[in-house]
Parts: structure tokens; C-alpha cells; sequence
């Protein structure tokens, strides 16, 4: 019997790592509407790092990323603004977006 054998913990926010869907989402969203700006969401013990695109209407995507380095790259290629969540929080238009689809009839 093993009672005080140490029960290996899955390591949290390992899952799957960002691949290249996941850049050609972001890159598409971005392609497809106006006024997108990135937000660098860290790491937790939940969640890789990930990039938050929001759009000027509030619409909004997130997809993994391999670093916050690879977010700020992805960012300048599209030549797109790009913020640290952290310091900036998420924006009002989001926020004012996902009020506006909790209230929007089921169809």
C-alpha cells in the first residue's frame, strides 16, 4: 500500500500549444473587421498565454500563443496596436458587447 506515495498532479496550463490555426484565426479576425487591437492575456495555472483581439464594435476572439514575444510579433506584422492586459484591463466596448448578446433574443 502506498498511502503516502505522492499522487502525481496533472501540470496545469500545459494543454495544448499554439499552432499555426490558431494564428490564421487571429490573422483573419483581424483581416475582417475595423479597428482591432490586441491584448496580451499571461499565463495562469489554467491558461497559456493568449491574445485577445477586439474589434471597434466590442467583438472579440482569443487563441493561444506561444509567448507574449509572439503575440507582440504577430501584433507588428499586422501592424496592430497590442496591450498587456495587466496594465490596461479589458475595454469598455467588450464588455458593452457581451452585455449586448446576453440580451439579444434566442433564435
Amino acid at each position: 500500500m502506498a498511502w503516502f506515495r505522492r499522487r502525481k498532479e496533472p501540470s496545469r496550463g500545459s494543454g495544448r500549444p499554439a499552432d499555426r490555426a490558431d494564428f490564421e484565426h487571429l490573422a483573419e479576425f483581424a483581416r475582417s473587421r475595423r479597428g482591432v487591437e490586441g491584448f496580451i492575456e499571461p499565463k495562469t495555472t489554467v491558461t497559456e498565454t493568449t491574445l485577445l483581439l477586439v474589434a471597434h464594435d466590442g467583438e472579440w476572439t482569443r487563441r493561444r500563443v506561444d509567448s507574449p514575444e509572439g503575440a507582440r510579433r504577430f501584433a507588428h506584422q499586422l501592424a496592430m496596436p497590442i496591450y498587456d492586459i495587466r496594465l490596461m484591463g479589458y475595454p469598455q466596448r467588450m464588455r458593452d458587447y457581451n452585455e449586448r448578446q446576453k440580451r439579444r433574443p434566442a433564435s
